[in-house]
């Protein structure tokens, strides 16, 4: 097999999108992978930069570091790429600290100087572990060597910036940046988002639109987050209601999420269900019990039966819904529905996992005990 096909063939492995359309399809992937990687091997190619270089991007589509990490270092000439396909790597398979580790090492050595990819990914590294103290080492370092600051690193720069706390430095450096594209206002939209400015979030929304630029998924993610945390409800209502209209971006779940959330902290429940009623994917667990929790918070007994029944149709061995039926019961003083929502808890059948191996418990409840049955201490 010829070492050009090689790369091609592991290129599209390490490219495959099989996860969307099933796990048959992305262990198939995975095997063609394997065996490409053994054929490297035994043509003594995996220690080739542009074989090493593909061969670590495929482990890390599949989050396998340790593997990765092994072609790394069995790469005798590591150039560039090398080094920042392994870094990326270390972000996407969320080992930041190996990724900050492996920099260094690349400073040290003296062959291969870092370019504005390696420094994009490592300050990546650096917002996953909250070190604004690293951050601010590049960023300096940045100033001293950089006249020019590229796109990709000045959006990490803000990324970081404003994940550690430091909105206002964020923001100095979005607006020094010669050239914003659409990752840059996302970025510091969610940024004042996450720190509650949600007034500045939308007007900066409105500056973008007033450049030219066209919103996309992730720009009303961020814009429907922060008018949650700062108690925008009607501003995020008229957003969700037009982002599809306006735009042509179909709402997802993580704007419905964001969505029902919004309105369940505000008290605008029965408009909450209204919306999840209208989506196919409105019964998402995580998305009924964002809402049963807004019940309990705001004693709705009405709207949580009927949300807690829904949940226990999709998740009837989850104990959730149960303790939030219960606490928003005792919220009103149900005593006898408190009783009965732990009554029926208990008298489920629960599977537990032990390190003995799976054990089947049948909870009873009697009096005050409970009896296990199949389970020897």
């Amino acid at each position: 097999m010829l070492p050009e096909l090689i790369i091609s063939l592991l290129h599209r492995c390490s490219k495959t999108k099989a996860l969307r359309n099933g796990l048959s399809l992305h262990a198939a992937a995975f095997k063609t992978g394997m065996v490409l990687h053994a054929q490297t091997i035994k043509r003594e190619l995996d220690s080739v930069p542009l074989i090493g270089n593909v061969i670590i991007s495929m482990y890390s589509r599949f989050n396998l570091i340790d593997e990765a990490e092994k072609i790394f270092r069995l790469i005798e000439d590591k150039d560039v790429i090398t080094w920042n396909t392994f870094i990326s790597t270390c972000s996407h398979c969320v080992d930041h600290a190996k990724g900050l580790s492996v920099f260094r090492e690349m400073a040290n050595d003296c062959s291969v100087s870092p370019d504005d990819f390696t420094f994009a990914s490592v300050l990546a590294t650096c917002a996953g572990l909250a070190s604004i103290h690293h951050g601010k080492q590049i960023h300096a370092y940045l100033i001293r060597t950089r006249l020019y600051q590229d796109v990709g690193v000045g959006n990490a720069l803000v990324n970081i910036y404003a994940k550690c706390g430091f909105i206002k430095y964020a923001y100095n450096v979005f607006k020094k940046m010669l050239y914003c594209n659409i990752l840059s206002w996302n970025s510091i939209i969610a940024g004042f988002g996450n720190h509650g400015l949600g007034g500045q979030a939308l007007v900066l929304f409105e500056k973008m639109k007033a450049m030219g630029l066209k919103p996309d998924s992730v720009t009303y993610v961020g814009l429907l987050m922060a008018c949650n945390h700062a108690g925008l409800v009607n501003e995020g209502k008229v957003l969700f209601n037009l982002m599809e209209e306006t735009y042509g971006i179909t709402p997802d779940i993580d704007h419905l999420s964001c969505l029902i959330d919004m309105l369940g902290r505000a008290g605008r429940l029965t408009e909450a269900e209204e919306y999840i009623k209208k989506f196919p994917f409105g019964h998402d667990p995580v998305i009924l019990g964002s809402l049963l929790s807004a019940c309990r918070l705001h004693g709705d007994v009405v709207i949580g039966e009927r949300l807690a029944r829904q949940l226990l149709k999709l998740q009837p061995m989850t104990s959730s819904p149960y303790v939030l039926l219960a606490n928003l019961y005792a919220s009103d003083e149900m005593w006898g529905d408190v009783a009965e929502a732990r009554k029926i808890f208990f008298g489920h059948l629960i599977y537990s996992y032990f390190r003995e191996g799976i054990v089947y418990c049948n909870y009873k409840v009697l009096g005050c005990q409970l009896q296990v049955q199949g389970f020897n201490s």
